[in-house]
């Protein structure tokens, strides 16, 4: 039977989806899915092969002693591999569920949106929709950093994306006609690590950090141009994330490897506010990562150099009381682990009940917000490689249906977050890691950078859903490597350790002179008094590594 394709373009965003349905209505990619690798039925071909190959004659050849002795190496060898394998598939198989039925149908879908009925849902079920999940494809790159690309923003609206990059420059985005609106120097002096623009601000202020510690802020104006930046926050380490409150154009949160969580008011005359100092015990918890709650906007998470995700409540931290946490999380099997395991980042659901946190060397796990504190995940994500840098994850749909994250094999996994299967699998950047994964707010795609110097665009325009190639060689080449890593890790060098070493070389050394023609920077007044004045505050151009 010919098959029919509907083009559909969607609020104007310049992505033509194209989706070609079954003669029931569903759309074709949200069929039931295979198991993991995505592959059905056997080889008859290479069996044919095989038979092909074999002799027939076992009178033209003799084995010898030697030969059989090989022989025997070989099939234990080869029973070895068959083990491995089948603790490989145990692995991969276990704490899945199976896939739910498809929640939107193309062809009802359209119907009711053309006589009017939910019109004003349709684009919401288009965006959560499992087969075009399956359709995401590349749709171009934005070329115009000349580092790799550390983080992604889109505004409010979803018309302007901000990045940041090695080269210390931000750029503003028209991403649907990928031209570049604006590009400014930033005025940090190591990598920026993010870029924000801050909600309710009419995108006129954008709130950046980088490895040098320090919290700026870039005064944006309609006539596409940067006036000024200005410090408003030190870290006395590299502060990798920066957290907005959803309804405040002058209020946002810090996060720094010094432990230290700033709250900062632009409309104060001094805007940072030392909110507490991350602990476990007595000792100080280096942070990477931090989010405040959509719904509760007083909570917010924070994680680092260790296994916990911490909860706080803005209104009552006392840091004699628990250390001010208000409830911790970890998964159960981490919690009297000796490995360094560390939190690179997490996020906040949709609603706020949820919270997803990416461990290194380890899988993503989902934790019930409400729930008291020490409780166990819900569900476990794996695949994927987190090791090279600080990684990035992040919810996709707008009721947040499913979890994205790169990985250091270079691929994008997408996986349905209530069965914790993957439903699609992309490669991503040719530098090998991708770190930052930025859904559209209102349209179904994402933006996604890494080590690459560009940034790429995806949306669900491929003509038939994924077939997951290669998805399961890839994920057990992830966990071998990631064992091995494991039984190694006491080998390695702390990163902190070396970090002091090179500060303290650092500081022996005689003070540079300013260069000729430079501004002090008087807006450095901003910053809290116990602020490192080092022109550097880390290794320059360091490749996103987490310092």
């Amino acid at each position: 039977m010919r098959r029919c394709c509907l083009n559909l373009t969607l609020l104007g965003s310049g992505f033509p989806i194209s989706v070609a349905p079954k003669e029931t209505g569903e759309v074709s990619g949200e069929k039931p899915m295979p198991d993991v690798e995505g592959e059905t039925g056997t080889n008859r071909e290479g069996e044919e092969e095989e038979d092909t190959d074999s002799m027939d004659g076992s009178g033209l050849y003799s084995l010898t002693e030697d030969g059989e002795r090989e022989s025997e190496g070989e099939e234990e060898e080869q029973k070895d591999d068959e083990d491995d394998d089948e603790a490989m598939e145990a692995w991969l198989g276990a704490e899945l569920r199976d896939l739910r039925g498809p929640i939107w149908r193309a062809i009802p879908s359209l119907r009711s949106r053309e006589i009017g009925r939910d019109s004003h849902q349709f684009v919401r079920r288009v965006c959560g929709a499992r087969g075009l999940v399956q359709r995401l494809e590349l749709q171009g790159r934005l070329e115009k950093h000349t580092g790799c690309v550390n983080t992604l923003h889109f505004n409010p609206s979803g018309t302007r994306l901000a990045s940041g990059s090695d080269d210390l420059r931000v750029v503003i985005w028209d991403w649907a006609i990928r031209h570049a609106e604006l590009e400014f120097d930033s005025g940090h002096k190591s990598n920026v690590f993010q870029a924000k623009f801050l909600p309710h601000s009419g995108d006129s202020t954008l709130a950046m950090c980088a490895r040098d510690g320090q919290i700026r802020v870039a005064e944006l104006s309609a006539t596409q141009r940067c006036k000024n930046t200005k410090r408003v926050a030190q870290h006395k380490g590299a502060a990798h994330k920066l957290a907005l409150e959803p309804d405040s154009p002058c209020s946002f949160l810090s996060a720094g490897e010094d432990a230290v969580v700033f709250g900062i008011d632009l409309r104060l005359d001094r805007p940072a506010n030392k909110l507490v100092v991350v602990k476990e015990g007595d000792k100080k918890v280096g942070l990477y990562t931090i989010f405040v709650n959509p719904a509760k906007t007083h909570h917010f998470a924070v994680g680092g150099r260790d296994q916990y995700v911490r909860i706080y409540d803005q209104r009552k931290i006392n840091e004699n009381d628990n250390n001010g946490v208000l409830k911790k999380f970890c998964p159960s099997h981490l919690v009297s682990s000796e490995s360094k395991t560390n939190i690179t980042c997490l996020v906040y659901s949709h609603d706020g009940t949820e919270l997803l946190a990416s461990y290194n060397d380890e899988d993503i796990y989902l934790f019930d917000s409400n729930h008291s504190d020490g409780a166990d995940y819900r569900r476990r994500y794996k695949g994927h490689r987190n090791n090279a840098t600080v990684k990035g994850v992040n919810f996709y749909g707008p009721s947040s249906e499913f979890v994205v994250s790169g990985s250091d094999c270079g691929h994008i996994y997408l996986w349905d977050k209530y069965s914790a299967r993957i439903v699609q699998f992309m490669e991503g950047d040719r530098g090998g890691v991708v770190n930052c994964l930025e859904p559209h707010p209102h349209l179904p795609g994402m933006a996604t950078s890494g080590l690459d110097h560009d940034i790429k665009l995806w949306a669900p325009t491929a003509e038939s859903p994924t077939g997951l190639k290669g998805l399961k060689e890839v994920m057990k080449k992830n966990k071998r490597e990631r064992d091995e890593d494991s039984v190694r890790h006491g080998d390695q060098y702390d990163t902190q350790l070396l970090w002091f070493l090179m500060r303290h070389m650092r500081n022996r050394r005689p003070p540079r002179a300013r260069r000729e023609g430079t501004d002090p920077d008087t807006d450095e007044s901003w910053s809290s008094p116990d602020s490192s004045d080092e022109e550097e505050g880390g290794p320059d151009h360091v490749q996103c590594m987490s310092s």
